[in-house]
């Protein structure tokens, strides 16, 4: 499962300027002014003059505060910067100095970042594909067969069928790719293979292909794709085939236009030695939702299949539904797809049809590889072995996932917290000292609003605390004095991103979920409530503006914590309690 967790490189912690400044990423130009003539009031080395110590701590803030202010309001650096970030000016020029490295270190990143170059080239070079297919006959474990004497015989479980594919690209130039792929296939004893050697040559608004093949006699085709007009495309294909001193031709053309926004049509013509057909297909498919609909009409099948995809993008995790009947017979499907890992995932089919019985198919796709083991359980409709092809491939998951994927999965995420405490240590020493610092600086801006916000009978923090979620106060940095600070007009508005790079914060545990404790006094009623780390916080809110699912955490797209004249109303891991 390393595929979900990055190198060094995405463990650095870069400054984050629109969270200094508070402001959101797509701020306007006077919310980056206003806020920054706020912190200046607090920043200014001109405001500190009577104390040496406090002017330096003072200068260090406020030319941070510049920085942040000149790359947030020009154009173009602010572009750059949301890009790239700050390594992205760095090559424009702009120093900005990050965690300092000693040369050894830049070597040793230099080098790995040159291996990953390499291999990430060789990778997009060949594009490398597989597909395995094993074929399973379970039939009689729930049919089982007699003998003779009508005892029964221990049912088997054998491999009626193998088939392996693989291909690599070799690019030439710039617009042309020699393929070379590979087939090889086993059932009931019957193999066969072959080896194809493919040349494709991109053109101005399409491409063609030249296809030599060796296996069940030689082959030579040619393919191609053609744009006839924005919304109009062509594919087609022939073939000659040697087989027994005999050609065999086949012919495939395809014409595709662009119906609507998400709905393409398909018009496609097959001919290959008896067999032919002419189908015609509708698909839409848009950001949670896939159908397809689906006419063949040919020699020797005739048929008509729907098939509709629901996308549960939270969730990671795609239902599917499809029936198909024609002169075959029929046939249903149902079956979901799990992503499992950033490249990986996995999907479960069920298929019920006459006269084809009931088949479980599992398929594992690894990045560009495929694994499909199709496992046929019955001839005939049982319903036990629909029960059991639905049941069983759930209760795997689930056991496996609890027993192998979350433990891995939390070792490696704690090897990178590790990795990232360590990669971060000396920045973060350096941004505690800084948020100390800040805090000194904030102490008459703190009273000054406290004491108006006290007249007023406005929004006043009582005690804040920053840091690891289950941890108790004592563990957690103090925040208080900096959150009161962010007050204005008793209106306290935090955005949806970390909070460690806000003015006078830092992070106590990289890499560790966090947590903002707020206790506060709003019209002189007490409240109390936790967010998590990238939940923005608006306080006070409008009442009932919050939504929470089960396990605490807020729904994706509304993270509005509100609380308002709710008496000693309380706000912990997700859940309010009046």
């Amino acid at each position: 499962m390393d595929d979900d967790f990055g190198d060094e490189s995405s463990t650095i912690i870069e400054e984050d300027y629109y969270t200094f400044l508070n402001v959101p990423k797509n701020a306007t130009t006077e919310q980056i002014n206003t806020a920054y003539r706020h912190l200046s009031r607090i920043y200014h080395p001109d405001k500190h003059v009577a104390d040496v110590r406090k002017k330096i701590e003072a200068e260090a803030l406020f030319n941070r505060l510049k920085t942040a202010y000149e790359v947030l309001s020009d154009p173009h650096k602010r572009a750059i910067y949301d890009s790239l970030g700050v390594r992205g000016l760095e090559t424009d020029g702009w120093e900005l100095t990050l965690r300092q490295k000693t040369p050894a270190e830049i070597r040793e990143e230099y080098e790995r970042l040159e291996k990953e170059r390499e291999a990430r080239a060789l990778q997009q070079k060949t594009n490398p594909r597989g597909n395995v297919t094993v074929m399973i006959n379970a039939t009689e474990i729930l049919s089982p067969y007699y003998d003779e004497f009508d005892e029964k015989i221990i049912p088997s479980v054998e491999v009626s069928g193998i088939s392996m594919t693989q291909s690599i690209d070799a690019p030439l130039t710039l617009r042309d790719t020699v393929t070379l792929s590979g087939s090889l296939s086993s059932q009931k004893g019957i193999g066969n293979g072959a080896f194809t050697v493919s040349g494709r040559r991109l053109l101005n608004k399409g491409w063609v292909a030249v296809d030599l093949t060796a296996g069940n006699g030689p082959a030579v085709g040619v393919k191609g794709s053609r744009t006839l007009s924005q919304k109009v495309f062509a594919n087609f294909g022939g073939s000659l085939n040697l087989r027994s001193n005999v050609l065999v031709p086949a012919f495939m053309s395809s014409l595709a236009c662009q119906l609507s926004k998400h709905t393409v049509g398909y018009l496609t013509y097959n001919i290959g030695g008896s067999a032919r057909s002419m189908s015609t297909v509708v698909e839409q498919n848009t950001e949670k939702h896939q159908f397809q609909l689906t006419l063949l009409v040919g020699i020797p099948h005739c048929y008509v299949s729907a098939a509709y995809t629901r996308k549960l993008l939270e969730q990671e995790l795609k239902l599917r539904v499809a029936t198909k009947v024609g002169t075959f017979g029929v046939l249903a499907e149902y079956g979901a797809e799990k992503k499992i890992s950033k490249y990986s995932s996995v999907v479960a089919t069920v298929s019920v049809g006459v006269p084809t019985g009931v088949t479980l198919k599992i398929k594992y796709i690894r990045s560009t590889q495929t694994f499909i083991f199709p496992i046929h359980l019955s001839e005939e409709i049982i319903p036990a072995a629909v029960f059991y092809a639905t049941v069983t491939p759930l209760c795997i998951f689930f056991v496996v996932k609890k027993l192998v994927i979350e433990p891995l999965n939390d070792e490696k995420r704690q090897k990178k917290i590790e990795k990232a405490k360590e990669v971060n240590r000396e920045r973060m020493a350096a941004k505690k000292k800084e948020a100390e610092s800040s805090i000194d600086l904030m102490s008459a801006t703190f009273a000054r609003i406290r004491e108006d916000e006290s007249k007023t009978k406005g929004l006043i923090i009582d005690v804040a605390t920053y840091g690891k979620a289950d941890s108790t106060d004592e563990e957690r940095f103090d925040v208080t004095i900096p959150l009161q600070c962010l007050v204005r007009n008793s209106q306290l508005n935090l955005h949806a991103t970390p909070k460690s790079e806000l003015p006078g914060f830092y992070d106590p545990c990289v890499g560790e979920d966090k947590t903002l404790r707020v206790q506060f006094t709003y019209r002189e009623k007490n409240h109390s409530m936790e967010i998590n780390d990238k939940e923005p916080l608006q306080l006070p809110g409008k009442k009932n503006q919050h939504k929470f699912n089960e396990k605490g955490k807020q729904n994706k797209n509304i993270f509005l914590i509100v609380l308002q004249d709710c008496s000693e109303s309380k706000v912990k891991n997700g859940f309010i309690k009046l």
